[in-house]
């Protein structure tokens, strides 16, 4: 996890595939919170292990899963 440090609010999470899947809103322990850059799901608030997380790259947080995988593993806000 030697990338947490540069991980910051509004950056861009991309996919393994380098499909977007949201915004950086915080770091909530383990965990990422994303803000989802779907305009159909009107921002919905998501959490994904910071262990998925494999680069920092400018302004964008690089995953190790496809973008599609991401959302199927990330947790809802209420969870």
């Amino acid at each position: 996890m030697m990338f947490v440090e540069q991980i910051r609010e509004g950056l861009q999470v991309v996919g393994s595939d380098e499909r977007p899947i949201g915004t950086v809103e915080a770091i909530v322990g383990q965990l990422l919170r994303i803000r989802d850059g779907d305009p159909a799901t009107e921002g919905s608030r998501h959490f994904l292990d910071l262990a998925f997380v494999v680069a920092v790259d400018g302004n964008r947080v690089k995953l190790l899963l496809p973008a599609a995988e991401a959302k199927e593993r990330w947790s809802a806000e209420s969870d």
